[in-house]
């Protein structure tokens, strides 16, 4: 592979993946929950997800092999777990990436109200498909390009909503009492704020994806220690940030219940086109999702025919270093799902999208369990790694701890529940593959 990621591409990549319509809509129900303590509930997640991002930086940093931790999971806890990691990954994305193109289609119907959605997903698959097929500089460039787009919409709604806050709502600081006047800072207590933790968590989905760009990136052993341990921080700074003006704006118990809370602001400052420019912001956040998840689907089954644990062919590359047939094919699947999108009801695919809930805590949870076997080979060889995890194995234990904590609490959420059944059938479905894979003889 072409090493053609600068470090401005790693950061805006990192940045990228968890920068989405978490942010931009469905944070709503977690401050419904949890109350201004939402903010909290972020720097915890935060916390687990550094201590997670930093897991995986030490072993990619020490082999920046393409297919991050399917490759580790492959080489330090066996077969099984390189096979079940890597296929994991590979089908949550390509739901995720299914998700993004009906997004799309919704979006642009905004604008154009007869306008068909499976037109714009065909057109989104289209651009996004040869983006990746030219190389990796040119993914890199376009998704540099979209999260500038969606970090200047962050900044300018916190700018915006400062000015708010300091000339419109009366005399500081009694302004502020949004934050405690409306049953405390942490209005349902602990319970809500654990029930919060769980759909902040997965709006950290995505930022893993750094992990997958070591294999071509400039430097690795220099870019991405840099770009992860900048992401937490600026992620943390967004999130929390936003969600801080907001509820100063706006007593928490209304936010987001009468549409985006982000129009709310935009509408505020008296600015007519807010929805249209809300609108513009999420689409871009949509294709710059699909985008993401198109690279990071091909380049996990071109690790996985490397690893023997898909056919071959898919492990051939381009003159350019792309692995050509594995983006065709997930740009292929990502296409028939619009076409089933478009013949039956959205439920169907609500109920696949609780397979991407799974996906992302079993992917994580990989990443714990392999570095855990990383070090303590490392250990027992007597071996150094450059980009060291700072409480190694506590840190492990904690976020194992905390991943079955956060399965615990989804079985308190109704509209999770179906997510916590699927977890056994997948494993098994997952297993059953493994198998098969075995008997074949490959």
């Amino acid at each position: 592979m072409k090493r053609g990621l600068k470090n401005r591409h790693l950061q805006m990549i990192a940045l990228g993946g968890s920068i989405g319509t978490g942010l931009f809509y469905g944070s709503a129900p977690a401050l419904q929950a949890a109350g201004p303590s939402l903010s909290l509930a972020y720097v915890l997640g935060g916390i687990i997800i550094f201590f997670v991002m930093r897991m995986l930086g030490e072993m990619v940093v020490d082999e920046p092999i393409a297919g991050s931790f399917s490759y580790f999971a492959n080489k330090y806890c066996g077969e099984f777990w390189g096979f079940i990691s890597g296929w994991n990954y590979w089908f949550c994305y390509i739901l995720v990436s299914m998700s993004e193109l009906a997004a799309v289609g919704i979006y642009v119907n905004f604008w154009l109200p007869d306008f068909p959605q499976w037109i714009s997903a065909l057109i989104c698959i289209i651009i996004i498909t040869i983006v990746n097929l030219v190389n990796v500089r040119s993914y890199g460039e376009v998704e540099f390009g979209m999260t500038i787009i969606k970090i200047a919409a962050i900044i300018a709604m916190m700018v915006f909503g400062a000015i708010i806050i300091f000339t419109q709502l009366g005399p500081f600081p009694q302004n502020f009492s949004n934050l405690w006047a409306h049953g405390g800072y942490m209005p349902h207590g602990l319970w809500g704020l654990a029930i919060s933790l769980v759909i902040v968590m997965f709006s950290f989905g995505g930022i893993e994806l750094v992990g997958i760009t070591a294999g071509e990136a400039e430097n690795p052993k220099t870019t991405i220690p840099k770009a992860i341990n900048d992401v937490i921080w600026r992620i943390l700074l967004f999130y929390i940030g936003a969600w801080f003006i907001l509820m100063v704006i706006y007593p928490w118990n209304q936010v987001g219940l009468s549409g985006s809370p982000f129009v709310e602001i935009f509408a505020k400052m008296g600015i007519p086109a807010a929805a249209n420019i809300l609108n513009l912001v999420v689409l871009t956040a949509a294709i710059s999702v699909y985008n993401s998840a198109m690279y990071s689907t091909s380049r996990m089954l071109y690790s996985l025919a490397k690893q023997n644990n898909a056919p071959k062919v898919f492990g051939n590359l381009t003159r350019s270093g792309v692995p050509a047939l594995p983006t065709l094919l997930s740009s292929f699947i990502t296409l028939i799902a619009v076409v089933l999108t478009y013949l039956f009801p959205q439920k169907v695919f609500i109920y696949l999208m609780a397979v991407v809930i799974i996906a992302i805590v079993i992917s994580w949870f990989t990443i714990v369990l392999v570095h855990y076997n990383f070090r303590r080979k490392k250990n027992k060889l007597g071996e150094k790694t450059s980009f060291k995890t700072f409480f190694y194995p506590y840190d492990n234990y904690i976020c194992i701890a905390f991943f079955i904590f956060v399965i615990g609490m989804m079985t308190q959420i109704p509209s999770m529940h179906l997510a916590v059944v699927i977890l056994p059938v997948w494993i098994i479905l997952l297993s059953i593959g493994y198998i098969i894979k075995k008997r074949s003889g490959h």
